[in-house]
C-alpha cells in the first residue's frame, strides 16, 4: 500500500548541498520526507532524474495592478506558475487606488482568494499626507511587508514620502517585526536631469540612464538606511541596481543596522547595451546599468552580500512602450517567466553553485516576507513548493509566454535551463506547455508569527 501522496525523483537542491539522487515524498501537500536512493511507495512517482528540484521561487516584487489596463492577480499568478515561481509578493500601488488602509487590504484579499492560481503576499503602503496612522490595521489585516518611495511617480498610486513620515512609518513598525522597504532613487537630481536631458534634445535610449545616475541611487539609500537605524526597525532597500548600493548596505548591516537589499534579476543579468537594443523594453527604474557595473554585482552575489532577487514585473501594454521619447514611456518589464532561467544562466556563467539560485529566490525572500519555513526551502515540514528545471539550451521567446504582453527585454537571449514543471502544495499547476491550476486554488499568505515563525 503507497505510504505517501507523491514522490519526486532528482537532484535536489537544498541550502547547502545538491542530493543528486535524491527524492521528496510527499503528504497532505507538505514534504514529509527527503532522501537519496531508492524512493518510498507513493500513489503517484514523477520521475525527474537528471533535472533539478529547486524550492519554488518567491517573485517579492510584482505589480498585478499598477498597468493601464492592469495585468490582474489572476493572469500574473498564470505566469509565475509557467516561471517556477509559487508564490509571488504583489506590489500595494494599484492603478485602481492603493492599498492604504485595512479596508483597502481586505477588498485585494477578497481578489486573491477569488482568482490566484498559485499563493500570494501582500504588501501595504500609506498615504503621502497622515497615512502613518493605518499601518496597525494593514499589519492586523496581513501585510508581509510595506513599500514606501523616496521617489514620486504618481502624487496618489506612487507618491514620494516625505523623510519626517517615513521615519514615523518605520518607528510604527519597529515594534511589529513587518519589513519596510523603500524605492531608491533622490527625486531632486532625476528630475532636474530628465528636464536638462530633454532640454538638450537627449531623449534616446541611452538618455535613461544618463538621467538616473549611480549617486542618485546611491544618496537615497543612505538616506533609507539612516531612516532605519534611526527608528531601530528594519529597513528594506528594493531594488539596488549598483556596486555601491551594496557596499552602502554592508556597511550599515556591520553597525547592527537591520539593514536588507534587494537586487532585481535584470541588474544581474542585461546591461546598458541592452537597454539601447530594446529601446524602451528596457526602461526599468532604476536604469540598467553598464557591464563592469553588472560584473561587479556578480561579485557581491558570490560574497553573499544581497539578501534575495526579485522581478520588479509590471507588463504594460506595448503602447505605452513605444514612444521615441525614452521618457514619455512607462516604466517596467515582465519578468516572472524569466527569473528562473535568467538567474541560473548567471549562476553557471559566473561559476557559482545552483545552491546560490535557491537561496536567492526562495530561502531569502521566504525569510524576508516572514514566510519561512513553510515556504522557501525544501525540507521536511514545508509546503511541497517546488520546481523542476531541465538544464539545456533553450532561446527566450516572448510570443510563447502566458503573461498578458508578448515582449520581453529577454526576447531571443539564450538560457541554460527551463521551468518543466511547477508543483505548489504537491500538486502540478504547470506542466511545461500549459498551466493546470484553477483560479482561487492560490492561497492569500498572512507572515508567520510565535510558533510557526522560523
Amino acid at each position: 500500500m503507497a505510504g505517501f501522496d507523491l514522490v519526486v525523483k532528482g537532484k535536489l537542491v537544498l541550502p547547502d548541498r545538491v542530493i543528486d539522487d535524491g527524492y521528496l515524498a510527499i503528504t497532505d501537500g507538505r514534504i514529509a520526507k527527503i532522501g537519496t536512493g531508492t524512493p518510498p511507495q507513493a500513489k503517484e512517482t514523477v520521475d525527474a532524474s537528471g533535472k533539478f528540484v529547486l524550492p519554488g521561487a518567491i517573485d517579492g516584487q510584482v505589480h498585478a495592478g499598477s498597468q493601464k489596463p492592469p495585468e490582474g492577480i489572476l493572469r500574473s499568478t498564470r505566469s509565475a506558475a509557467a516561471g517556477g515561481v509559487t508564490t509571488i509578493i504583489d506590489m500595494p500601488y494599484d492603478d485602481a487606488g492603493p492599498i492604504v488602509d485595512a479596508e483597502s487590504f481586505r477588498a485585494k484579499v477578497a481578489v486573491v482568494d477569488k482568482e490566484a492560481m498559485v499563493d500570494v503576499g501582500l504588501y501595504a503602503t500609506i498615504r503621502k499626507e497622515n497615512g502613518v496612522a493605518a499601518i496597525p490595521g494593514l499589519v492586523e489585516a496581513g501585510a508581509c511587508a510595506f513599500k514606501f518611495s523616496t521617489y514620486e511617480s504618481h502624487p496618489v498610486r506612487f507618491p514620494r514620502i516625505k523623510p519626517i513620515d517615513m521615519l514615523a512609518a518605520f518607528e510604527a513598525l519597529a515594534p511589529t517585526g513587518i519589513g519596510g522597504g523603500v524605492h531608491n532613487e533622490n527625486q531632486e537630481m532625476v528630475d532636474f536631469l530628465i528636464q536638462k536631458l530633454q532640454a538638450e534634445g537627449k531623449i534616446g535610449p541611452e538618455a535613461h540612464g544618463m538621467s538616473r545616475p549611480p549617486i542618485a541611487e546611491a544618496l537615497a539609500m543612505a538616506e533609507i538606511y539612516e531612516l532605519g537605524a534611526a527608528a531601530n526597525s528594519r529597513v528594506h532597500v528594493v531594488h539596488c541596481s549598483i556596486p555601491r548600493g551594496i557596499e552602502i548596505t554592508e556597511s550599515y548591516k556591520r553597525q547592527g543596522v537591520k539593514a536588507t537589499v534587494e537586487v532585481c534579476v535584470h541588474y544581474l543579468t542585461l546591461d546598458e547595451d541592452d537597454m539601447i537594443r530594446v529601446g524602451a523594453f528596457g526602461k526599468i527604474n532604476p536604469p540598467i546599468r553598464p557591464r563592469h557595473m553588472v560584473e561587479a554585482m556578480w561579485g557581491h552575489v558570490a560574497a553573499g552580500h544581497i539578501d534575495f532577487v526579485s522581478t520588479d514585473h509590471s507588463p504594460w501594454p506595448v503602447e505605452v512602450k513605444s514612444n521615441p521619447n525614452i521618457f514619455k514611456n512607462a516604466s517596467g518589464a515582465p519578468g516572472l517567466e524569466t527569473l528562473i532561467p535568467a538567474l541560473f544562466t548567471g549562476c553557471e556563467q559566473h561559476g557559482l553553485p545552483i545552491t546560490t539560485v535557491a537561496k536567492l529566490i526562495s530561502e531569502g525572500p521566504a525569510k524576508y516576507f516572514l514566510l519561512y519555513p513553510k515556504k522557501g526551502v525544501l525540507r521536511e515540514g514545508s509546503d511541497a513548493d517546488f520546481a523542476i528545471v531541465e538544464p539545456g539550451r533553450f532561446k527566450f521567446d516572448a510570443r510563447n509566454t502566458v503573461t498578458i504582453v508578448d515582449w520581453s527585454p529577454f526576447d531571443g537571449k539564450e538560457f541554460t535551463c527551463r521551468v518543466a514543471a511547477t508543483y505548489l502544495r504537491g500538486r502540478k499547476v504547470w506542466d511545461g506547455k500549459a498551466v493546470l491550476s484553477e483560479p482561487g486554488y492560490g492561497n492569500f499568505l498572512r507572515p508567520l508569527r510565535g510558533a510557526d515563525a522560523a
